[in-house]
């Protein structure tokens, strides 16, 4: 790891441009590592793997040479049974490249029905998440995290992002992950599994 010394707590520059994430990601790793925003100069990493591992990998690796520092990336996609895994890797952008949360959202809920499936059972999903610190050497580790649950019919609560509020995970005690409170949600989902899963990773290295 990158600026390691004695003391200090290793710093991170978060590949993500998204506030949301950057966010998420400092209350889950804030304690161990100083994270650092993605620089407002970086070039936009083009998404173009066909996996959430490739996508993760790819941006962190180039803001890691941009930047000099180690690098976290992370990429998740949620995978629908009845959609034959849609919207998985190319969730952030299932409604058009320039999609809102909502618009994503409305799009899922409309090829559920479309597709006929209305009763719970029909509606099991998967979200997944991989995440990859790539040091400015090249070095670096992966971890992978995932939650099943299904899709409510309706939006529920105010809290979280993206498909959050028609998410509720089999191990929620039927919230949505929009409906609970923040520590809850990191406790159960995908990102701070392969959060937990990486540092695993790192400590073998």
């Amino acid at each position: 790891m990158a600026d390691g010394s004695s003391g200090a707590r290793p710093k991170l520059v978060v590949a993500s441009a998204n506030p949301d994430k950057v966010k998420e990601l400092v209350a889950l790793l804030g304690q161990r590592y100083e994270v650092i925003a993605r620089p407002d100069d970086a070039p936009e990493t083009i998404e173009d793997q066909d996996s959430l591992e490739g996508n993760a990998i790819k941006k962190a690796i180039e803001i890691a040479e941009f930047t000099g520092c180690s690098a976290l990336a992370d990429d998740t996609g949620l995978f629908v049974e009845a959609l034959d895994g849609r919207p998985g890797v190319y969730s952030a952008r299932y409604a058009g490249e320039d999609a809102s949360y909502d618009d994503n959202v409305t799009k899922l809920l409309g090829e559920l029905e479309a597709a006929g499936a209305v009763d719970v059972e029909d509606r099991r999903a998967e979200f997944r998440t991989v995440v990859a610190l790539i040091n400015p050497d090249g070095t670096g580790v992966t971890g992978e995290g995932s939650i099943q649950g299904t899709i409510v019919a309706e939006r529920r609560g105010d809290g979280g992002f993206g498909y959050d509020p028609v998410f509720q995970p089999d191990e929620g005690e039927g919230r949505t992950f929009a409906q609970m409170p923040t520590d809850d949600k990191h406790e159960l989902s995908h990102r701070g599994r392969a959060l937990v899963a990486l540092e695993q990773g790192l400590q073998r290295l």
